[in-house]
């Protein structure tokens, strides 16, 4: 089977690299020349085990080839950002649209379109099915339409994608069991064929749901801050409730999912959709209550602030709340960055990036941030205090003063 892949970002690249593995002939496309290139020579631009070693057999044994323009396949599989508009909170589809477009003039008929970005319900029916009407095609009798989205961990991407279920969300049954056939090319997981609105929501509410209970989890910090209760150790002893699983908090949400998913549910019914835009509203919220303690620890000086992934042990800064917090502390502060998953000319490393600062401010879980070296901290800052965020640090030598969610009623005015 020869498939088509329009997008070779955090999805489209992985999913590509279980296509060509699996005995299929892949084609990789983006808009990104450099990209292109790279790809071509073996060499990946995203940080996700695994990828970077089966790219690189699959560009030697010409499975797999990166484009900047489609061609003719069997499936076409499209993997492109889906941001929200500012204004009103609804699915930006335009770069869905665009790829669609690019795709009508290699379609022929009994191919197979899927639309693996996560899109607002009711997208594929209202929006996507027309572009290809227009061109003359029938859906689900000489095109098979279907919205069939990831769900994946940064980190674990390439054995989710083939181990958990898959949501097929064809137009019509046949749809659903042609776009089946496609991923069972490489997947394990049961494939769960169903409408294309149900998949849509589907997928819209499981980011939604953590996104809330997130939102529960840093509401109960600010809580704790205002009243003086340790919320760490709330969430501990509550989680002990064999029915209660309470989130951890955290300096805000980010990602390309839960940070905007839950708006494509809020602008479909914001009358109804409270509780949703509540928890966005809470999340985007965290960044102040960051920057506002940190005032309180330090109201000058210099800051070195470890990690802005918004996920530990990726190199993945989409929608990280760590840059609102930069943005804010900067009118204040001196401020230098280590992230060692991010290549960034301006990040120094943990050494140079804690020479003479008043504050560590910990905003991402990476394993290197979590067994620190103490001695250094002591010998290069001026006054040895971290602010950790994430709970990843648990003891400290004396000489050193550690705050995090659960001790920040300490710094109440």
């Amino acid at each position: 089977m020869k498939i088509c892949i329009i997008g070779q970002g955090y999805i489209g690249l992985p999913t590509a690299a279980l296509f060509s593995m699996n005995g299929c002939e892949v084609l990789g496309v983006d808009v990104n020349d450099e990209i292109v290139s790279n790809l071509n020579n073996g060499i990946v631009h995203i940080e996700e085990p695994g990828i970077a070693k089966i790219i690189k057999k699959a560009v030697e044994n010409n499975t797999y080839h990166a484009s900047l323009k489609p061609q003719k396949a069997d499936a076409f599989i499209i993997t492109v950002p889906t941001p929200y508009i500012v204004e009103n909170y609804k699915c930006d589809l335009s770069y869905v649209i665009d790829a669609c477009n690019s795709i009508i003039p290699y379609l022929e008929k009994g191919n197979i379109v899927i639309i693996e970005s996560t899109i607002a319900p009711m997208s594929t029916d209202d929006i996507i099915k027309p572009i290809f009407e227009k061109e003359g095609f029938e859906i689900g009798k000489d095109l098979y339409l279907a919205h069939c989205p990831e769900r994946v961990l940064p980190g674990q991407i390439l054995d989710e994608l083939v181990n958990n279920d898959r949501i097929i969300g064809g137009l019509t049954a046949e749809c659903s069991k042609k776009a089946s056939e496609v991923y069972s090319q490489f997947v394990k997981g049961k494939c769960m064929e169903t409408e294309a609105k149900t998949a849509e929501l589907s997928k819209c509410m499981e980011n939604t749901f953590r996104d809330v209970n997130i939102a529960l989890a840093n509401e109960l910090t600010k809580i704790c801050a205002e009243i003086g209760v340790n919320a760490l150790d709330v969430i501990k002893i509550a989680n002990r409730h064999p029915r209660v699983n309470l989130h951890q908090p955290g300096p805000g949400v980010g990602g390309h999912c839960l940070a905007i998913d839950p708006y494509f549910i809020y602008a479909k019914s914001p009358e109804n959709a409270k509780i949703i835009k509540l928890a966005r509203d809470t999340n985007n919220s965290m960044p102040e209550f960051v920057c506002d303690y940190v005032h309180r620890i330090i109201p000058s000086g210099k800051i070195a602030v470890l990690g802005v992934s918004y996920k530990g042990n990726t190199g993945d800064d989409r929608e990280s709340p760590a840059y609102k917090i930069i943005g804010n502390l900067l009118k204040d502060y001196e401020i230098t960055i280590c992230d060692p998953h991010i290549e960034n000319t301006n990040f120094l490393s943990f050494e140079d990036a804690i020479e003479n600062a008043d504050l560590i401010l910990i905003l991402c879980d990476h394993d290197e941030f979590k067994e620190i070296n103490y001695d250094l901290i002591t010998e290069k800052m001026s006054n040895p205090i971290i602010f950790d965020t994430k709970d990843i640090i648990k003891n400290v030598p004396d000489g050193i003063k550690l705050y995090n969610y659960g001790n920040l009623y300490d710094l109440k005015n």
